[in-house]
């Protein structure tokens, strides 16, 4: 009898490990059929999709590196306002309507268009002047609400780009600087301390829109202005090939903020990456996506900064840059 009843006891136990086994298949066979969420990034670019596709491509990239597939884990919402900022506030409620998780932005009109458009849904920006000046977060450590991201606030750098001009082409006295007034960070500060010291005339060229680029241009060889250098702003990027194309007839010495000039026929660069910025972009969506909220992200400010230099356009223009600056370069284009 002990030995029935053992059988039985084991052919329960049997039973019930069956039972489990195939409760648990069935539990995982669900699960896998269940779609799993598909994570919506929007991003409001101030720019053209032309002039930013670099960028966004090192965005796309910084995503992939972090186990997203797109289309599969994560749909991307692109929304370009072509430098015509009042356009901004439309498309971002055109990203809220279409219930992306965050978005990511370029540049402060991006920002203040996004905080119009909704108190809750984050934003992570990148390249803006100061956020915490601007009242755009309490404080880099702790930003609060729903928007953190990677500050370009480095006021220096426009005095740094002077110093880099004057070095290169010594016997420049005067040059033409195009910026956008109603964009912080895009100002005179940092450059006017610096161009009295190394007894330099700044002349202030106001580019609110393309039609004031001809005016601007008219101005610049009105006063006799013998070098060329210009702000980060969307309509200053956007025809930034106008611009070079003014530089490069005109044959003046020119420094840009961004490398994308140089690479496409500029003379010279010198400030942060974009690419690189984007790219980490990426991290601070993913920790956002991971559950982490915006205000608890501290803000990041850029630590490199990059001076590139086309000497196959200084070579068409018949200038020679001093072994010296060459030697500063972190990219020769040759």
């Amino acid at each position: 009898m002990t030995s029935g009843r053992a059988k039985k006891n084991v052919k329960r136990k049997i039973t019930v490990l069956i039972l489990w086994a195939l409760l648990i298949a069935l539990c995982l066979s669900a699960e896998a059929q269940q779609p799993k969420k598909i994570s919506r990034v929007g991003l409001l670019i101030a720019g053209s999709a032309s002039y930013m596709s670099a960028s966004i491509n090192s965005f796309r990239h910084g995503l992939r590196e972090l186990g997203y597939i797109e289309g599969k884990t994560v749909l991307i919402e692109e929304r370009f306002a072509d430098a015509k900022l009042d356009r901004l506030t439309g498309l971002a409620a055109e990203l809220v309507d279409r219930n992306v998780d965050v978005v990511v932005t370029a540049g402060t009109p991006g920002v203040e268009a996004w905080k119009k458009a909704t108190k809750t849904i984050p934003i992570v920006f990148v390249a803006v002047g100061d956020p915490v000046a601007s009242g755009m977060v309490s404080s880099l450590a702790r930003p609060g609400g729903n928007i953190t991201g990677i500050s370009q606030f480095a006021p220096e750098l426009s005095g740094k780009r002077l110093e880099i001009l004057k070095e290169a082409f010594p016997k420049v006295t005067r040059v033409a600087y195009l910026w956008t007034p109603e964009l912080p960070g895009t100002g005179l500060r940092g450059m006017e301390d610096v161009a009295q010291f190394l007894g330099l005339q700044v002349q202030s060229l106001e580019v609110r829109s393309p039609n004031d680029l001809d005016a601007a241009f008219e101005a610049a060889l009105r006063e006799r202005s013998e070098a060329l250098t210009a702000a980060t702003a969307p309509v200053i990027n956007t025809h930034h090939k106008r611009i070079l194309n003014f530089a490069m007839s005109r044959h003046l010495p020119a420094i840009y903020s961004q490398k994308d000039w140089v690479e496409s026929g500029g003379l010279m660069s010198y400030g942060v990456s974009f690419d690189a910025l984007f790219r980490r972009a990426a991290i601070y969506v993913d920790k956002i996506l991971k559950g982490a909220k915006a205000a608890d992200l501290p803000v990041e400010q850029p630590t490199k900064f990059e001076l590139v230099i086309n000497l196959k356009a200084a070579q068409e223009l018949g200038f020679k840059i001093p072994p010296k600056v060459l030697m500063w370069a972190d990219k020769v284009i040759k």
